[in-house]
């Protein structure tokens, strides 16, 4: 398979042109369901199975649901000072060098699996009682150098949920794991 499709099995997030009621409900609830549906693929993985990249060079299935723990973790504070603050500048961090560390590479994934299971319930609380004001905030993201307003952003997580949620079933189904 080419390292491409490993890369992003389910493509790169499109911003659509208008994002609609709709669009927002379907994405909130892909961002509601995420820990549900992790822990469904992930509950029976071996040691040995979550230890397995999801591709050359890539992340083990290990670290990439301690990373969506720390990234959902970031997310959720960005979205609680995009509501409460001027555009803030958020504080970016370097994922690469997170999904190095120790926690990161060899704990047990229960805590992360626990640690998404209260985050999304925190933000999919908030997500579902924001208003049309809420969702044209923004908060400035110094790397990307420009501003992301509320609502492309839960976009871009609905995505991001659905992104490392393929790298595992892809894995599996190329492995022929249940």
């Amino acid at each position: 398979m080419e390292l491409e499709n490993l890369k992003f099995p389910i493509g790169k997030f499109a911003k659509p042109a208008t994002i609609t009621h709709a669009i927002l409900e379907k994405w909130i609830g892909d961002i509601s369901t995420f820990p549900a549906r992790l822990v469904s693929e992930v509950a029976d993985l071996t040691d040995e199975q979550l230890d397995t990249p999801y591709r050359p060079n890539g992340w083990t299935i290990r670290q990439v649901i301690h990373h969506c723990a720390d990234s959902h973790m970031n997310s959720l504070v960005r979205l609680k000072l995009a509501l409460t603050e001027e555009e803030p500048t958020i504080k970016p961090y370097f994922e690469e060098r997170w999904a190095e560390l120790d926690d990161t590479k060899n704990m047990p994934i229960n805590s992360s699996l626990k640690m998404l299971e209260g985050i999304h319930e925190r933000w999919t609380f908030l997500l579902k009682n924001l208003s049309e004001d809420h969702h044209s905030r923004v908060f400035i993201h110094p790397e990307h150098g420009r501003k992301f307003r509320i609502d492309e952003n839960i976009g871009v997580y609905a995505w991001h949920c659905n992104h490392h949620l393929a790298h595992i079933t892809e894995t599996k189904k190329r492995h022929n794991w249940k």
